[in-house]
């Protein structure tokens, strides 16, 4: 394996917050070079910011496999025609971007998929014998925010994970939907995400059964309730000061939707005239269930629960790089860190090193910390010629020195990969 050089990096980290950037992950994202403002609500990803995508995409795809959830991709452009079937061309509001072709036929941007992925199946779903399978993508979506802000919290262009499962009746999509509420768990817990699981309110998807999977921020726009049974709901659909399950007062704290599941039934099936043979020859409507994670906004919801005021505290699991090797010096110290580099991502770890001469230690220490490498090793001549190094842990900000010849089983096996 190879590592990165600070040298060779496109990260241009600023000096100077900018005016517009209210919370933390805002700042902290623009500030490190994750990602830079195109317009408002529109952000391009830099390479940091994309590799911290791949991660959680990574992560996605790994519980998505473990339900049988199968990857695909869907068109962006979807036709008008397929959103007045489903009712929703009007019902959706000003937030669908709609827009017409040279033709004159009319089209939106996608803010979700249910109409196309069910006009999908239509054409090729006729028997109880091809049912239950579920269909995933982690593709843009696009909504006309009124008002865009918080960066990647509220934009109006953001990459979302969305799945659809089809089924014969609607025990097998309750059971389905508990499956995929589970992953769900799993992928926040992955991330490193504080979270609860709330019932909510179904929206413009459709459905009575519904959950949303909120990482408690202050930053977070939503109130929930929630008790220390496990019960929690959003502020807006709880009714009472008391915890229906156990009795006990409940507890309120603002967190930020990453994701939703939802129990859709046959809303749309109805409205686009889906219908499968059962066992008997009788024609019946599907049932559906409808799924979704905000990749973009994961992101920044980890930002929001893990950062400090010197920069971004990620965890392993989705940093973009899991080491940092700091040489504070040129000649042999620079020779060694290097060694000590091609030896760290030889055995598996994804390492960055900052080669940059030209760079005071000072700025090499800050940045480090800006950036938010989980574990920085720094390479000194005085470390050195006692035949040691000294290793960061920034989550604790604990310095400890390790002999050379044990720097490699001092690093836990999980920073591996970035597992």
């Amino acid at each position: 394996m190879s590592y990165a050089r600070m040298s060779e990096l496109y990260a241009p980290a600023l000096k100077e917050t900018p005016a517009e950037a209210e919370i933390a992950s805002h700042r902290l994202l623009l500030r490190a070079g994750y990602i830079r403002k195109t317009a408002a609500g529109i952000y391009s990803i830099l390479p940091l910011g994309w590799r911290v995508v791949q991660k959680i995409e990574q992560i996605i795809r790994e519980e998505m496999d473990a339900v049988d959830a199968q990857e695909m991709r869907l068109p962006i452009l979807q036709p008008k025609e397929l959103w007045v079937e489903s009712g929703r061309w009007d019902a959706y509001g000003p937030e669908l971007m709609r827009l017409t072709d040279r033709h004159e036929r009319a089209f939106c941007l996608g803010p979700t998929h249910e109409e196309i992925i069910t006009a999908l199946v239509a054409s090729d779903v006729r028997s109880y014998r091809d049912l239950p399978f579920c269909l995933y993508q982690m593709n843009t979506k696009f909504r006309d925010e009124m008002r865009p802000r918080f960066g990647l919290l509220r934009a109006r262009e953001f990459l979302m994970k969305d799945a659809y499962s089809f089924h014969a009746n609607p025990a097998d999509l309750s059971a389905y939907y508990e499956r995929q509420a589970q992953a769900y768990g799993r992928i926040c817990d992955r991330c490193g995400l504080t979270w609860r699981r709330v019932d909510a309110d179904s929206g413009e998807i459709g459905g009575k059964v519904t959950a949303e999977f909120m990482a408690l921020a202050d930053a977070g726009e939503a109130e929930i309730v929630f008790c220390d049974c496990g019960y929690a709901a959003d502020a807006e659909v709880f009714d009472g000061d008391l915890c229906p399950d156990c009795g006990r007062s409940t507890q309120r704290a603002h967190g930020i939707e990453v994701s939703q599941v939802f129990e859709i039934g046959t809303k749309y099936s109805d409205a686009m005239g889906v219908r499968y043979l059962d066992e008997t020859g009788v024609e019946q409507p599907l049932w559906m269930g409808c799924y979704g994670i905000g990749i973009t906004r994961m992101v920044a919801a980890v930002v929001e629960q893990r950062h400090d005021d010197d920069g971004i505290i990620w965890p392993t699991a989705i940093a973009p790089y899991g080491v940092a090797v700091l040489p504070l010096g040129d000649g042999e110290v620079a020779a060694s860190a290097a060694r000590i580099a091609a030896d760290l991502s030889n055995a598996g770890h994804e390492v960055i090193l900052d080669d940059r001469f030209d760079v005071r230690p000072g700025v090499k220490f800050a940045e480090a910390d800006l950036y938010g490498w989980p574990l920085q090793v720094i390479v000194g001549k005085r470390g050195l010629a006692a035949g040691t190094v000294e290793v960061k842990t920034r989550a604790t900000g604990v310095r400890a020195e390790y002999a050379l010849s044990e720097l490699i089983g001092h690093f836990p096996s999980s920073t591996a990969n970035g597992v």
